[in-house]
């Protein structure tokens, strides 16, 4: 009796063995994270369901259940900047995980397509930069999960510290931003980078939120228009590029030259896939780290028509979407679009100006690039001064600290007077200036809607717009084009942003 009371405890604790959940903290907790200084922590993970979990930290010690599922959290207290390595230690009950090398300071989201994900390796100055890499205290982690149909509870990735023989794999526009950030208030940076280069915006943003938005109904008819057009333009190129193979091949085989191989249109549909997919993958298991804000460059993968002016609509949800999931309107900011020769069927003036609009939204801020485009680059080398400009925006705004600007000029209204336009801008700073001449990049038009060049000058903190061919001027744009030739600057050095004064078509 006694031995077959033994036998059925032995096969029950191998049962229990066999369903129990190994204890594990989120991805994003691994060696040498920092965590976010003056705000409650939360951490979670995985154990067995009902487990008693503690965890430890700069003496603080925490204690949660597992629920039915292994889920557990905790929050730790507001931590108080620390330098100093230390370690995170998670138990239940004989399992143990320690985690070392952790700091407390600030850390930032960095998200969007390529221009996010441009490593440092291959922005300018790379030889210069990796000499100077020597920044323990600067740390990344690299969001490696793939995408996903629904939300993940938890992704891949790992925590990096900023030396010579890393540095190149961080993304660039991430990387020079936390450096100011670092380098000025002086305590430890943590940057999380999730990006993937060729992205449409539709893809960063919960589905949820997309499908239960009105104003993005049009949206997804023309993405499933658009889908269909290049599905029946693929068909078409792989029919013509097999009978291109057989004429090729026949061609050869007499001594001809073949004939110019077919070319095969963008693949839009299977580049933009299905919305959400990345923020289900690579965003969702990253809530509710906690983060001081986030930054994002993104944008070039929604320039064409007639996808392009929904940017308008999509850029503010995915803001107010991301916030609603953290729980706490936390600071925002982007790199608005540089200046770039793209193909004619591009638009790029619609999507600054989306960028620019989006400014209505509180505690968000924008980084001017239009005088760091290359013209035929749609990835612009000049990281450093993207990440520069939008870390005087965060340490201006955010951090309370005296920067020259926090922006370039902003429109700021119009007021037409005889054959005049006056226009009005915020964030002067040093007053107005027109960097190497006369000022350029200002149009105007009539009630015909006609547009003509227009001289424009500086008047105080004004700009005065006028044309000899439209004697009663209604609407000014300025830098409106892909590739723009402008030069209206504040006195410390920023550029304006492109704007219009109309909302034609």
């Amino acid at each position: 009796m006694r031995k077959q009371a033994l036998l059925l405890a032995a096969l029950l604790a191998s049962a229990a063995a066999l369903h129990a959940t190994e204890l594990k903290l989120a991805a994003v907790f691994t060696d040498h994270a920092v965590l976010q200084r003056e705000a409650a922590v939360p951490v979670w993970g995985w154990a067995d369901a009902g487990a008693e979990v503690k965890v430890e930290f700069a003496g603080q010690t925490k204690t949660a259940k597992a629920d039915a599922t292994g889920k557990w959290m905790v929050k730790l207290d507001p931590l108080k900047t620390s330098a100093e390595p230390q370690k995170l230690t998670v138990t239940a009950g004989k399992s143990s995980v320690v985690f070392n090398d952790i700091l407390v300071g600030e850390v930032w989201l960095g998200s969007g397509q390529s221009n996010m994900a441009l490593q440092v390796g291959k922005a300018k100055d790379f030889e210069q930069e990796k000499a100077a890499a020597n920044l323990p205290l600067v740390r990344m982690f690299l969001k490696e999960s793939p995408t996903a149909d629904a939300a993940q509870a938890d992704g891949k990735g790992s925590w990096k510290v900023c030396a010579p023989g890393t540095v190149g794999e961080f993304s660039a526009t991430l990387f020079f931003f936390g450096r100011e950030i670092h380098k000025t208030i002086g305590v430890p940076v943590g940057l999380i980078n999730a990006s993937v280069g060729g992205t449409p915006i539709e893809l960063w943003i919960s589905p949820e939120a997309q499908h239960a938005s009105a104003t993005l109904k049009p949206f997804f008819a023309a993405l499933n228009d658009e889908k269909k057009k290049e599905e029946a333009a693929l068909v078409e190129a792989k029919r013509a590029l097999a009978n291109w193979e057989a004429a090729a091949k026949k061609a050869k085989a007499e001594g001809q030259p073949a004939p110019r191989k077919p070319r095969n249109p963008r693949a839009t549909a299977a580049s933009r896939g299905d919305p959400g997919r990345l923020f289900n993958g690579k965003i969702a298991p990253l809530i509710p780290y906690a983060i001081r804000g986030a930054i994002w460059y993104q944008g070039e993968s929604n320039t064409q028509q007639p996808i392009a002016p929904f940017y308008k609509d999509q850029l503010p949800l995915l803001v107010k979407d991301w916030r609603a999931r953290w729980g706490y309107e936390f600071p925002f900011a982007w790199a608005q679009l540089p200046n770039y020769a793209c193909e004619s069927d591009r638009d790029w003036p619609t999507v600054r100006e989306a960028e620019l609009q989006a400014l209505a939204l509180p505690k968000t801020g924008m980084g001017i690039n239009i005088d760091l485009g290359e013209e035929k680059n749609i990835h612009p080398k000049n990281k450093q001064e993207v990440g520069r400009r939008l870390s005087l925006w965060a340490l201006g705004t955010v951090y309370g600290q005296k920067v020259p600007a926090t922006s370039g000029p902003l429109p700021a209204g119009s007021k037409v007077t005889g054959g005049e336009v006056e226009l009005s801008f915020t964030h002067t700073d040093g007053g107005l200036v027109a960097k190497d001449g006369d000022l350029k990049g200002f149009v105007v038009a009539g009630a015909d809607k006609a547009w003509k060049p227009a001289t424009a000058r500086i008047a105080g903190e004004k700009v005065i717009v006028s044309s000899a061919e439209v004697k009663s001027p209604v609407a000014v744009r300025y830098a409106w084009e892909n590739w723009p030739t402008c030069n209206l600057y504040n006195g410390a050095g920023l550029p304006a942003s492109p704007f219009r004064t109309d909302d034609w078509k």
